[in-house]
């Protein structure tokens, strides 16, 4: 790329002919973080605590500590994540390879399947019939389910547990490992707290897309928004997670950019 390529992309962000779409969620308290049986360790919801505010703390400057799981709101899955990933090189957030910080992505709508069934399964056939209409899904891309969760979600039962487990869209295995060696793309994003289905725990093997996605080196987001602000193909999407030593993850904001109205 040359230096009057970057030049004419930032006029074109500047005056409109290239929008950004941010796709991140405001890390607050009340955000809804997963959580797993008693037995396991459990993510940190995001905390802040004042340090001073123009006041006797430090008179001229406001700002906050605050604690937060790696995986808590919008946030990364780096291959280390999860154990088929472990003993990948440059596995963990601080050593990944930065060039798979902006990437295209595609959107695949499911927004009528879930808003029928929450527990919606995505398949290898449904993502062939989308393909039909919108064409291949070029390697190197994110593949994004979008479900418009945020606006069909119970906000009290933001995973929708129920008494046999959560009920939430994810995709099975046979369509994990056609994403992984039949398209080769970067990861899987979603707009719920996991990149798996609710019930992927009953799933051969468990959780099938952390399992071969991590397992061959891709990314996982979870927690997006705005989904629908995105065409189905065309967007350009900034991924960058925190520089954490030997993270697993971490949130992080996520933003597409998407052809604009001069």
């Amino acid at each position: 790329m040359t230096a009057e390529l970057l030049r004419d992309l930032a006029a074109a962000i500047g005056d409109g002919g290239v929008r950004i779409v941010d796709l991140t969620e405001t890390l607050r308290p009340d955000y809804p973080t997963i959580t797993l049986p008693p037995e396991f360790g459990q993510a940190s919801p995001f905390v802040k605590e004042e340090i001073s505010r123009y006041d006797e703390r430090g008179p001229a400057w406001y700002w906050n500590n605050f604690t937060v799981s790696e995986h808590s709101g919008t946030h990364f899955d780096a291959p280390i994540h999860w154990v088929t990933g472990r003993d990948l090189p440059n596995n963990a957030v601080d050593t990944l390879d930065t060039r798979h910080f902006i990437a295209p992505a595609c959107v695949v709508d499911c927004t009528k399947e879930v808003a029928a069934d929450k527990g919606f399964i995505l398949t290898r056939s449904f993502l062939e019939a989308w393909e039909a209409r919108h064409g291949r899904i070029p390697a190197g891309s994110w593949l994004f389910l979008r479900s418009d969760w945020r606006k069909i979600a119970d906000p009290d039962n933001y995973t929708n547990l129920q008494e046999d487990g959560a009920h939430s869209p994810g995709p099975d295995a046979e369509a994990v490992l056609w994403m992984i060696e039949e398209r080769d793309v970067l990861g899987f994003g979603t707009e719920c707290v996991g990149t798996d289905a609710g019930q992927a725990f009953r799933f051969e093997p468990q959780y099938p897309c952390h399992h071969y996605m991590h397992g061959a080196g891709k990314y996982g987001l979870q927690c997006m928004t705005n989904l629908d602000l995105l065409p189905a193909t065309g967007a350009l999407v900034v991924a960058a997670p925190l520089k954490i030593e030997e993270g697993s993850g971490s949130p992080l904001r996520v933003f597409a950019l998407v052809p604009g109205n001069r």
